[in-house]
């Protein structure tokens, strides 16, 4: 059949194929990646994209039996995890990597803030970084919220009932959110469009730029170890990346097996439950927000979002005026075992 030929195929795509292949190779195959990257603890940042990926995956195939709607949306969790084949397995597949995801972000953006890989000329890169932590977050939140049992039910409430105290901007977003001013059927409409479309594009944008700064710039050599070499990312690197997803694989179906993601008791807007906690990774803005007033406690956490997001200008102008005083070090350890400790208290209290 000439449909099987090559000649076919490039009579009716005539495109420069060498010249696509030489920038393939270029661009992939023998990307320069420092020598210290061999160590698996420096190389985190693929995993987040792996993860990614996967939850896109898991995700659509939940789609097929998800029905967002107050009346039918916990009864089709209750369907997925219970009478569709395989449907336990994919969805803690889902709620599995979404936990890893975000603990995957944390640990490379932590490895990247402690190796200064932030600094000149890759400042843009580490604000394209935070803002796939905040989105991240976001992809967390609202796919917690489509379960719609009494906690997802009022871990969304109050989540939204925060957004208020925003200054200017806070009750508009709260009504657009919500689709009104309560937790309604338009929000589970809302947020199953923000999980399932918005944010999955904007962090799929995300992680495009961030990759195309990589390339432009290259992975950043370790500080004070410059100059000892680099291999060429393929097959060592991405040899790398394929043992990676299959231990992701086989961990989290391990866990999905094990500890299944549990479905609740439907929610019940009319009784509010005793204790209403948010996911773990809210815990350290959760222990926060109960120990000092509300509004003091939602503009903390909007000025910790500044400063991090502005980190690497901030970390310059410490450095004009002290060059050689640990400021970074002592201001990032201090909030990640800050942050660790009201996590582990959350975790630990009933």
């Amino acid at each position: 059949m000439s449909v099987l030929k090559k000649e076919w195929w490039v009579e009716r795509v005539p495109l420069d194929y060498e010249k696509a292949i030489g920038i393939v190779r270029d661009l992939v195959i023998k990307e320069p990646i420092p020598v210290h990257m061999k160590k698996w603890y420096y190389a985190m940042g693929a995993t987040p994209l792996i993860l990614f990926l996967l939850q896109v995956t898991t995700g659509l195939l939940l789609t097929f039996y998800f029905i967002p709607s107050p009346d039918m949306a916990y009864e089709s969790v209750r369907h997925i995890q219970q009478d569709v084949p395989l449907g336990f397995w994919i969805r803690g597949l889902h709620r599995w990597g979404a936990n890893l995801m975000i603990i995957a972000v944390f640990l490379h953006m932590l490895r990247v803030f402690f190796t200064r890989a932030y600094r000149k000329p890759r400042e843009i890169n580490w604000i394209l970084g935070t803002l796939l932590l905040g989105t991240t977050l976001t992809m967390g939140f609202t796919g917690y919220s489509l379960t719609y049992n009494q906690l997802s039910y009022w871990a969304t409430t109050v989540g939204t009932n925060l957004v208020n105290q925003l200054p200017l901007i806070g009750h508009w977003l709260l009504t657009f959110m919500r689709g009104g001013e309560e937790v309604s059927a338009n929000t589970l409409t809302r947020f199953f469009v923000f999980h399932e479309l918005f944010v999955p594009s904007i962090l799929f944008i995300l992680i495009a730029l961030h990759i195309f700064m990589i390339h432009l710039h290259g992975v950043a050599e370790l500080e004070g170890h410059e100059g000892e070499g680099y291999y060429a990312f393929y097959p060592d690197h991405f040899v790398k990346g394929i043992y990676i997803t299959l231990f992701l694989l086989v961990f989290m179906s391990t866990l999905a097996i094990l500890i299944p993601p549990g479905i609740g008791v439907p929610a019940d807007p009319t009784q509010t439950p005793m204790h209403i906690k948010p996911e773990w990774y809210f815990y350290s803005v959760y222990g926060l927000l109960k120990l000092v007033p509300l509004w003091l406690g939602v503009y903390l956490v909007l000025a910790f979002m500044i400063v991090l997001v502005f980190w690497p200008f901030i970390d310059d102008w410490f450095r004009a005026k002290w060059p050689k005083a640990p400021i970074g070090y002592v201001l990032g350890g201090t909030t990640a075992v800050l942050a660790l400790v009201f996590t582990i208290m959350e975790l630990l209290a009933k």
